[in-house]
């Protein structure tokens, strides 16, 4: 760009006048670049990004975390004997999350007679998963995974907590969580090997989505 100018210029103040042109834009955009960082840093919007990505075909990552109950949770409990359905989904107790999970709930027998176990996993704490799985009457397992450590280990992206106000049993109750992870599901079959994968997760429709992968299973 530099040498193109200096080539179109006539005299030495051209060249001057060029350059300078150049350093005024090129400081222009560096500002701008530098306020949008900022501004999606600051929103919580930024998301991180696991090393390595799970892919179908893949190996599930053995894993374990804290569950609605404040219990140990460990995947190597199911793997082997059932398959395991882990969905990510990015807040309990928010309208897509809320669909999402109560489709899973009335789909369970159907999920379960394809030898199946569905565990849903977000940033939340274990007392927000408790007042989640409360409030919506959920039959199946909430995982709280705060730092995301299993978001990670499954290549979700995530990006900065946060807390909302939600109302239970008439009182009010504030759900904290440490992460906002993508929504994504993932089937693993007996043998611990992703045999379904979805990034672009219909909220409302994951369960039937899981529930016609498992029937080929």
């Amino acid at each position: 760009m530099v040498i193109f100018l200096c080539y179109i210029a006539r005299t030495r103040k051209d060249v001057a006048f060029y350059l300078n042109l150049i350093l005024i834009n090129e400081s222009f955009l560096m500002k701008r670049v530098l306020t949008y960082l900022t501004l999606i840093g600051l929103s919580g919007y930024a998301p991180i990004f696991a090393a390595k990505v799970l892919n179908v075909g893949d190996q599930s990552p053995a894993f374990s975390t804290l569950d609605d109950q404040g219990k140990q949770w460990k995947s190597g409990d199911i793997i082997g004997s059932k398959h395991l359905v882990v969905y990510f989904y990015p807040a309990a107790m928010t309208g897509g999350c809320t669909k999402q999970a109560c489709a899973f709930r009335d789909d369970k027998s159907k999920l379960t007679k394809l030898d199946a176990v569905v565990v849903g996993v977000s940033g939340d704490t274990p007392e927000g998963l408790a007042h989640f799985k409360k409030a919506e009457n959920l039959n199946f397992t909430l995982l709280s995974d705060e730092k995301g450590d299993l978001a990670k280990k499954f290549g979700v992206p995530f990006g900065k907590g946060g807390a909302i106000e939600r109302e239970v049993d008439g009182g009010k109750v504030t759900l904290l969580r440490g992460v906002t992870s993508k929504r994504w599901t993932f089937v693993i079959s007996k043998a611990g090997k992703v045999v379904y994968k979805n990034d672009k997760v219909n909220a409302a429709k994951d369960s039937e989505a899981v529930r016609s992968v498992l029937a080929k299973l």
